[in-house]
């Protein structure tokens, strides 16, 4: 489909050869900065293979920001965090000459954060069918007909509540359920909790109403664990919530 406007009738093009001076840019940029340096195995030239990552021709694969460089803050070597590079001494974060515009990515770290994650999940879904499998009911043989008058009243109580008004009934669901805000309770929860699990007992409410604000914040709960922003666990007789960090993601 052609273009109407003349203004981006040529920006395919332009994009393109951005692209392409970016990389020309970028691999003389790592000629120049690896021009003084070699191999610490075997003195070789170095070639940039990776976000900072360099090799030789005799397939030493190095970090160059480990091996060369140091810290400005304390003149330190600098160790490799989950995506950052920090001062040994002070333990600033320190960016790598090594690093045209990319963001380093700890492979293994992240990898094993899923494989945490991944237990946790199955942990919890074998917690949720033990409870379940505990809380059920038995089997109910019926060995005669039902009778409704073996409880006492309980025919007119039933006789009643079919004749009651249901417009009223609905009305107050309504009503209540009118003032449940997910929104405001997701932000207030997130809000509350930090990196260290908590109790649910241990929350802080929002509503004036302490058995329906506790009703709506277990609601929102179930919801943030089904979005993965929170991970619920039975602790006990209460429920232990957990924020789920991103970076497991």
């Amino acid at each position: 489909m052609e273009c109407a406007n003349p203004l981006l009738a040529g920006i395919d093009q332009v994009q393109y050869r951005l692209s392409a001076f970016k990389a020309k840019a970028k691999e003389f940029y790592f000629q120049v900065l690896l021009s003084k340096y070699s191999c610490p195995e075997c003195g070789r030239e170095l070639t940039m293979t990776g976000t900072s990552e360099c090799s030789c021709s005799a397939g030493h694969v190095i970090d160059p920001t480990l091996a060369f460089q140091q810290s400005d803050c304390c003149g330190q070597r600098l160790v490799r965090k989950i995506q950052h590079y920090a001062c040994t001494g002070c333990g600033r974060t320190v960016p790598s000459r090594f690093i045209f515009d990319e963001q380093i990515f700890d492979a293994e770290y992240f990898r094993t954060r899923m494989q945490e994650h991944r237990i946790r999940a199955q942990r919890k879904r074998e917690e949720v069918r033990r409870l379940l499998a505990e809380n059920r009911s038995g089997e109910w043989l019926l060995d005669e007909q039902p009778d409704l008058e073996v409880v006492p009243g309980l025919v007119e109580a039933l006789d009643g509540f079919i004749e009651s008004d249901q417009a009223e009934t609905t009305g107050f669901i309504s009503e209540s359920w009118d003032q449940y805000d997910f929104g405001a309770y997701r932000s207030h929860l997130l809000a509350g909790l930090g990196w260290s699990p908590v109790l649910f007992s241990e929350l802080i409410p929002l509503a004036g109403d302490a058995r329906q604000d506790r009703i709506w914040r277990f609601m929102t709960l179930l919801f943030m664990d089904q979005a993965r922003e929170i991970d619920l666990s039975q602790h006990g007789q209460d429920l232990l919530v957990r924020r789920v960090s991103h970076e497991a993601d």
